[in-house]
């Protein structure tokens, strides 16, 4: 485990501004992992290693993360950027460094620990440094708590407290490719910040720990079931948009995008659920709308150049691209050449004509999984 269920570098300002989503994360069902995490994960990895091994960043091209394959394409739009940003950090090639560290409070907050992905000491600074592959929110690295809990617990750790002895400085740096967001700090400023979240973590393991929506919402894995989140929904239910005075859409136009987070996330939570076999009330799984795909890739070229039609563009056409040629050339498209494949399963009301999926792989591996422990 490389982060605290209490309280990790990108939890932080969560836990601070609302200490009661941590006993209700702790109750939350794990979420699946996404293709964008998978990708994030591959590209800290490859980073790592070149860093840490002077590894040829060319020859790791291919290497792959739960199928997630790294191509020359992520390695120019993403590592090459980010490997560029250290030059900025670090002209002269003088910095010390370290990657993929554990870091924790040890005794001062027990359980407390996280990951850092680069720190470093130029002269009599210290270097805190965050690589952010995402394309989506632009991150910031001024009063970024994800970056001061990893400065607070690196001081803390004896295998990385080297980078912060005597140091009068501290610089937080989010290298999010093309750009590097810097902040320059102080000692000081890290040791304030971790009696913040000393604080917050002392009110989070209360058993009526205070809960707040906000900014620190948008990431946070019990949404669905959080009392206030759903409070705010059930008040914007009963409201009539059209009555609504201008200051308070004002108001809610500014929330619309927490709940609209809270609507997929709710989602999502149900779509988990049942796919475990848990029952839903009103709820049920159907399979998306099936597209229809060749059998053979090679036997419809075949074909279809056979009954003179152009079987490529790009790449073999599609199914439905060669019945509308097929037409004008009035033959039929045999049948045995396609299958309709659906790409997955969805949520629909139990009202939904649609007959629901059967997730007998995924319980049979659960009662298995009891059988066998």
């Amino acid at each position: 485990m490389q982060h605290s269920n209490i309280v990790g570098g990108s939890t932080a300002k969560r836990v601070i501004n609302c200490p009661g989503s941590v006993a209700l994360v702790n109750k939350m069902p794990a979420k699946p992992s996404s293709s964008y995490a998978n990708e994030g994960t591959l590209l800290h990895d490859t980073i790592a290693e070149v860093l840490e091994r002077d590894t040829d960043i060319e020859k790791l091209i291919g290497k792959t993360y739960e199928g997630v394959v790294l191509t020359e394409d992520l390695v120019e739009r993403k590592l090459v950027p980010a490997l560029d940003a250290l030059n900025e950090v670090d002209p002269e090639g003088v910095m010390e460094y370290a990657v993929e560290s554990r870091v924790g409070f040890g005794d001062f907050l027990p359980d407390v620990f996280g990951s850092t992905d680069l720190l470093g000491r130029i002269g009599d600074r210290a270097v805190v440094l965050d690589w952010k592959f995402g394309d989506g929110v632009a991150v910031e690295a001024e009063e970024n708590e994800q970056l001061m809990f990893y400065a607070a617990a690196s001081m803390r750790t004896p295998k990385t407290a080297w980078a912060f002895e005597g140091a009068t400085e501290v610089e937080l740096i989010i290298v999010q490719p093309p750009h590097v967001k810097r902040w320059t700090t102080t000692v000081e400023r890290i040791k304030q910040f971790e009696q913040t979240l000393a604080g917050a973590v002392a009110i989070a393991l209360k058993p009526d720990a205070p809960l707040k929506n906000g900014e620190h919402c948008r990431w946070c894995a019990a949404k669905p079931v959080c009392p206030v989140m759903t409070g705010a929904v059930d008040r914007a239910l009963r409201e009539k948009v059209e009555a609504l005075p201008n200051d308070q859409i004002g108001h809610y136009l500014s929330q619309a995008d927490l709940l609209e987070q809270w609507i997929a996330d709710l989602r999502q939570l149900a779509h988990g659920l049942i796919e475990e076999g848990q029952a839903l009330p009103g709820w049920k799984l159907v399979n998306k709308r099936a597209m229809r795909k060749w059998t053979d890739e090679t036997a419809a070229a075949s074909f279809l150049t056979t009954v003179g039609v152009e079987a490529y563009e790009e790449k073999l056409i599609s199914p439905a691209a060669a019945e509308k040629l097929l037409k004008k050339a009035k033959t039929e498209l045999p049948a045995d050449l396609v299958v309709a494949v659906s790409s997955g399963s969805t949520l629909a009301p139990e009202t939904d004509p649609r007959p629901s999926v059967l997730q007998i792989g995924k319980v049979l591996a659960k009662a298995m999984g009891k059988v066998t422990a």
